[in-house]
């Protein structure tokens, strides 16, 4: 159950709340235009004024949700003193430079997902060409182009504008904030740079989406990025599993407690999927796509929805790369059905 002393108001549009924890934090939680509804911002009261962790995607809706929580909390734009962000997704980054403009604070974040940021949703950026390219080496059918398309520059209103004054910090180093010197806790494979802050006096862990509860964090697999990562995923957690945490405060859902036993579980949620795979695979009795395998563990319900399709391939891609890498399955590459010359590769994997 998650600890507070109270909660209080209220609801714009029926779906937002801020809390009010036992240590005097507040936890805001911003709406989402998907299915995970939330995420959570915290809000900690420290010298100097505020510091906002994870504020939030950009949207007309969550723009509301600041300023009707502030005001009932009588917080000025001015004391916001530091926006600390966990990583680059726009579902935490989003709302960085907005809040920036109205409060003049710093942004705080690692310099790999500072360069992530800019690669993604820059002035001129092709990541979104590179990705689509990649999806239809792995088996994307040109029919679900246009809405994929369509999906990966829609975000683009949702991070925007970026933050100006952006101060990089980085695994193993030491930040102040909220009446606590928190250690920088580095982690990959759901985001390139991923910080998680610890406070070992007190036993807090701000794990951003490195540690969630009730939910598996997606395994995000990129062109021209980490060519494991699940495999960093499961290192990053076998070196967490090592702190000695009393409370764990997620991105996503509310504050838990046995920190450990989740770290476990996800560990065992990986293994799981990576056996059930080789079996779908097994099943199968030829070479197949990771679109294919997609739809054999999700459903082929996702080809009307852009969004969690796109999750979806970046992690059954991170898991049949890690069924590679282990020996498990190999990769064929080959022509796609029907493209020109100069098109790359049609990737399909095959059990050894």
């Amino acid at each position: 159950m998650p600890a507070h002393l109270d909660r209080e108001a209220d609801e714009m549009n029926g779906a937002e709340a801020w809390t009010r924890l036992e240590n005097g934090w507040i936890q805001i939680k911003v709406p989402l235009p998907f299915a995970l509804r939330w995420v959570n911002s915290y809000l900690l009261p420290g010298d100097g004024g505020f510091t906002v962790v994870d504020p939030g995607l950009r949207s007309a809706e969550t723009e509301a949700c600041w300023q009707t929580a502030l005001a009932a909390l009588g917080i000025r734009w001015e004391e916001v003193a530091r926006i600390v962000l966990t990583h680059h997704h726009p579902d935490h980054y989003g709302l960085a430079g907005w809040l920036q403009q109205r409060t003049g604070a710093p942004v705080y974040l690692s310099a790999t997902a500072h360069g992530y940021a800019r690669r993604l949703w820059g002035e001129g950026e092709t990541f979104s060409a590179e990705l689509i390219a990649a999806f239809r080496a792995h088996g994307l059918p040109d029919a679900l182009v246009p809405a994929m398309q369509a999906h990966l520059d829609s975000v683009k209103t949702q991070v925007y504008p970026q933050p100006q004054e952006v101060r990089t910090v980085g695994p193993g180093e030491k930040l102040a904030f909220g009446g606590a010197e928190w250690a920088l806790i580095g982690g990959e494979g759901h985001a390139p740079g991923h910080l998680s802050f610890y406070d070992a006096a007190s036993r807090q862990l701000l794990c951003g989406d490195q540690v969630l509860p009730d939910i598996t964090p997606n395994i995000g697999w990129m062109p021209d990025a980490d060519p494991d990562p699940l495999g960093a995923y499961l290192d990053s957690l076998a070196a967490m599993r090592q702190l000695a945490v009393g409370r764990a405060y997620p991105g996503h859902r509310d504050p838990f407690g046995a920190f450990g036993e989740r770290v476990e579980a996800l560990i065992g949620h990986h293994d799981r999927r990576l056996r059930r795979m080789a079996e779908l695979a097994a099943e199968a009795g030829e070479p197949v796509s990771a679109f294919a395998m997609c739809e054999r563990l999700f459903g082929a319900r996702l080809q009307g929805n852009a969004h969690n399709l796109r999750f979806a391939m970046a992690e059954t891609i991170a898991h049949l790369v890690r069924l590679e890498l282990g020996g498990v399955m190999a990769r064929i590459e080959d022509r796609h059905p029907g493209a020109a010359e100069s098109e790359g590769p049609f990737v399909r994997f095959a059990l050894t």
